[in-house]
C-alpha cells in the first residue's frame, strides 16, 4: 500500500470515530432534554408522548391533596385556561405553596394524569419560572380576548365563567 494510500486510510477511520463520537454525543443530550409545556398545551395533546417533559404553571387553590405515608401528594396544575392533575412521592420544595408557580418534570399516563418525578418551585416572592410566567400570561391574553369578544357581541357571561 502507498503512503498516501495509507494517509487516506487513516484520515477516513479518523472521520468515521469523530462521527460516532458526535452522534453519541448529540443522542446523550437528545435523551436527557425536557421540554417544557403549559397545561393548556397538554389538555390540547401538544406534549412528547412517551418521553419526559416539564409542566409549568400556578398549583391550584385547594387542590393539594396528601396521602396518609406523608410523601405521596397530589395537586393540579393551571394556566387559568386548563388544569392538569399532578401526582409526585417525594418531598416537596420548602416554598412549595397553593396560588404559587411551580414546574414539574415527568409523564403523562393514559388517564391524563402527569406522574412527576421532580417539582420545582419558586425561589423567592418575585419570582415565576420564566416558562411558566409566559404561559399563565398567554392564558390571561386569551380569557381577555374571549371576554372583549363576548361584550362585543353583547352575549352576556354564563354564570360561574370566569374569564
Amino acid at each position: 500500500m502507498k503512503s498516501r494510500h495509507k494517509k487516506l486510510a487513516l484520515i477516513g477511520g479518523a472521520l468515521v470515530i469523530f462521527g460516532i463520537i458526535v452522534w453519541l454525543v448529540l443522542n446523550a443530550l437528545n435523551s436527557n432534554i425536557a421540554l417544557f409545556k403549559s397545561p393548556t398545551e397538554v389538555a390540547s395533546g401538544q406534549y412528547p408522548k412517551n418521553q419526559v417533559f416539564r409542566i409549568g404553571g400556578l398549583v391550584k387553590e385547594s387542590s393539594l391533596a396528601r396521602e396518609a405515608d406523608g410523601v405521596t401528594v397530589r395537586f393540579v396544575v393551571t394556566d387559568n385556561e386548563k388544569d392538569v392533575t399532578v401526582n409526585y412521592k417525594g418531598i416537596l420544595p420548602d416554598l412549595f405553596k397553593e396560588g404559587k408557580g411551580v414546574v414539574a418534570q415527568g409523564k403523562l399516563t393514559t388517564e391524563g394524569t402527569f406522574i412527576a418525578n421532580e417539582v420545582l418551585a419558586k425561589h423567592d416572592e418575585n419570582y415565576m419560572p420564566p416558562e411558566a410566567a409566559q404561559a399563565v400570561g398567554d392564558a390571561h391574553a386569551r380569557a381577555a380576548e374571549k371576554k372583549a369578544a363576548a361584550e362585543a357581541a353583547g352575549t352576556p357571561p354564563k354564570p360561574g365563567t370566569s374569564y
